[in-house]
């Protein structure tokens, strides 16, 4: 991943928290049970053997202490990766637990642009996974040890590609990886090849859950486009955040060493 050599990149720009907003709540406080639904509207879907998509699950409040531990200065630095040949990726990463280099895709301890450690999972995250894992009913729990937070602008996509960089182990228990879609609705693509045509689609809206184990553990999937305006408008007004969507997706691992 290339080193920043502009400010840091920030999530919700000119936006300042005034906190007096009925929908934040305080740092530290989305701690509830595992299997607590988070939400009485939420609507759980099976698409397929292991694969659950649960609609709306995500509390308003949840999703906008969400974005604001992801802003910058906070828990890492969101930056653009690129590959060795200069081509860029079209979407913005940050990486909690272990840091994620693309270009070598393994999982280290620091960063490179700083020599600093990967930040923590922030707690909330692994709470809001944990839930919605117990909530599909299909998996076994897990405590997530590493988490990916993709940010697509409005022209971000990512072709379809399999999650398969995490440890053996996992793998072949089919332990499930869990993505929280929030912002701008995306449409997320889903095959047993990396052939698009051949791909099924769906989409992700603000508060969505999508998990994949088991038999769709190593499902090809992707991002296709972000569709324009369609994030809810408190988010907007709660945040600031810009047009698109972030994807956050925590999941156990890292390989050994790496």
């Amino acid at each position: 991943m290339s080193q920043p050599s502009t400010p840091p990149f920030d999530l919700c720009p000119g936006h300042h928290e005034s906190g007096t907003a009925k929908t934040i709540i305080p740092k530290g406080s989305m701690k509830r049970k595992a299997g607590e639904p988070s939400t009485d509207a939420a609507s759980v879907q099976h698409l397929r053997p292991g694969m659950v998509l649960l609609k709306g699950f995500v509390k308003p409040e949840d999703r906008v202490g969400m974005v604001r531990m992801c802003r910058q200065p906070g828990p890492g630095r969101i930056l653009r990766p690129s590959f060795k040949n200069g081509a860029k990726l079209n979407l913005w990463m940050m990486s909690l637990g272990k840091n994620r280099d693309p270009t070598l895709r393994s999982y280290g301890p620091t960063r490179p642009f700083d020599g600093a450690p990967a930040p923590t999972i922030p707690y909330a995250f692994k709470m809001i996974a944990q839930t919605a894992n117990s909530t599909a009913s299909e998996f076994p729990q897990i405590n997530p040890d590493i988490c990916i937070v993709n940010y697509y602008t409005n022209s971000g996509k990512l072709g379809l590609h399999q999650d398969k960089d995490e440890s053996e182990s996992s793998l072949t228990k089919g332990l499930p990886f869990i993505s929280i879609s929030i912002g701008d609705t995306a449409e997320f693509l889903f095959g047993n090849t990396r052939d698009k045509d051949q791909a099924t689609k769906i989409n992700l809206e603000s508060g969505d859950v999508l998990i994949l184990g088991g038999e769709s553990r190593l499902l090809f999937h992707g991002v296709s486009h972000v569709k324009t305006d369609t994030a809810p408008s408190w988010l907007k007004e709660e945040t600031g955040i810009r047009p698109g969507h972030v994807y956050y997706a925590p999941k156990l691992g890292v390989k050994d060493g790496k």
